[in-house]
């Protein structure tokens, strides 16, 4: 099949792995939409005792991982949805284009990932990527920040400011400022990676991302945020017009106040680039700080752009603010990634999206309609487009 034809979908989603970012509403979802879901796990009865712990018992058929069992069921048209850690989804993906299916991930867009799905477009297949919180949901945000402000500003020459942080931490800050949710070692990895972005109007390398953190005020309460893997490549994925100089382009990672001097130690140790004692200490850390049944997480995503003119004043700002903290029934980082997840996968099974490679909603009026969409079930944020100098409201 030629690239410009997309395969139709069969109607079956392979849902592989169980962890903490599987939550109930996008499961649920997914399950609502589906004509068959078949959640994969080590075993049957792991799969089996998640979803009854997700209260979706009897709406999915479960699996184990065995050698050989999913090349076995995957068919042709089928979604694989893979929410196994990142290492793994370019084999997920290579199986589904080998068995003729779509596949579906929250992670960012490796190489390898391209180079599969320029294979997968080929073959009339979907690659739906970064469609989760973060990437996923500062996406959507950013598409549409951009599209208001081309709107208001204009495309003509001016320099703007683009910040994006993203956090998922306690609700109630403990003396660490952190409960890990998610593999402990891929937060220290994180750290020990160096982060390109734009400040103070040039390109800049912090070669350990805590040494450029920073405070910031949202709604009141005071955060830390610092830059995060590289920035650079967002500037064209977000479309910004080619006469806008970015003088402030930084996506990065939002973390209580206090998180800075808590983890002082954890730095020594990541500086060491030992990858022994940093795994070491990972398993130690995810001891002594786990999130447990009683605690509650929150998500805080920030995304805002400020376009100024040639004369320096402000012509538009505009921020969206997403403040979302977990109950009883459901975590806000389950929530965050699996919703916007379970649309994506409801796209490839409308066939709505193109075959190859898509990351989330990548226009803005998708971005809008997505956000619409979010907020319908439990995911919504704020937006101000006020300026500073105008206590109205934008002039």
């Amino acid at each position: 099949m030629s690239g410009d034809r997309t395969a139709p979908a069969s109607g079956t989603v392979h849902w592989i792995g169980t962890g903490l970012s599987t939550g109930r509403t996008g499961l649920g979802l997914v399950c609502d939409h589906a004509e068959r879901v078949v959640l994969w796990d080590r075993t049957a009865e792991r799969a089996a005792a998640r979803l009854a712990a997700l209260g979706l018992t009897d709406r999915a058929d479960v699996r184990g991982l065995e050698p050989g069992a999913l090349e076995a069921e995957v068919k042709a048209g089928d979604v694989v949805v893979s929410m196994l850690p990142a290492a793994e989804h370019t084999g997920l993906l290579r199986l589904a284009v080998a068995r003729g299916a779509h596949f579906a991930c929250t992670s960012y867009t490796t190489e390898a990932l391209s180079e599969q799905a320029a294979v997968a477009a080929e073959a009339g297949l979907v690659v739906l990527t970064e469609a989760g919180l973060d990437p996923g949901i500062d996406h959507l945000m950013a598409h549409v920040l951009v599209d208001r402000a081309r709107r208001e500003a204009g495309d003509g020459a001016a320099s703007v400011a683009f910040t994006s942080y993203c956090g998922g931490i306690p609700a109630e800050p403990d003396d660490f400022r952190y409960r890990f949710s998610w593999a402990p070692y891929g937060v220290l990895a994180a750290l020990g990676s160096p982060a390109q972005y734009i400040d103070e109007g040039g390109p800049r390398t912090a070669r350990h991302p805590w040494q450029a953190t920073r405070s910031l005020v949202l709604a009141g309460e005071e955060f830390e945020v610092y830059p995060n893997r590289d920035s650079l490549p967002f500037l064209a994925q977000y479309a910004l017009p080619q006469a806008w100089r970015a003088t402030t382009f930084i996506r990065g990672t939002l973390r209580n106040a206090g998180w800075r001097a808590a983890w002082r130690d954890v730095f020594e140790t990541v500086t060491t680039g030992d990858e022994t004692r940093i795994r070491a200490l990972a398993k130690e850390l995810a001891d002594r700080y786990p999130t447990t049944e009683a605690d509650r997480d929150r998500v805080v995503l920030s995304v805002e752009l400020e376009v100024r003119g040639t004369d320096g004043r402000t012509r538009w700002r505009g921020a969206h603010l997403l403040d979302l903290t977990g109950d009883a029934e459901e975590s806000a980082m389950a929530r965050c990634v699996s919703v916007p997840l379970a649309l994506g996968v409801t796209r490839v099974l409308d066939s709505a999206l193109p075959a190859g490679l898509n990351r989330a909603a990548e226009s803005a009026d998708e971005a809008a309609r997505w956000l619409d969409f979010l907020g319908g079930h439990g995911i919504r944020g704020t937006f101000d487009d006020s300026l500073p100098d105008a206590p109205g409201g934008t002039p």
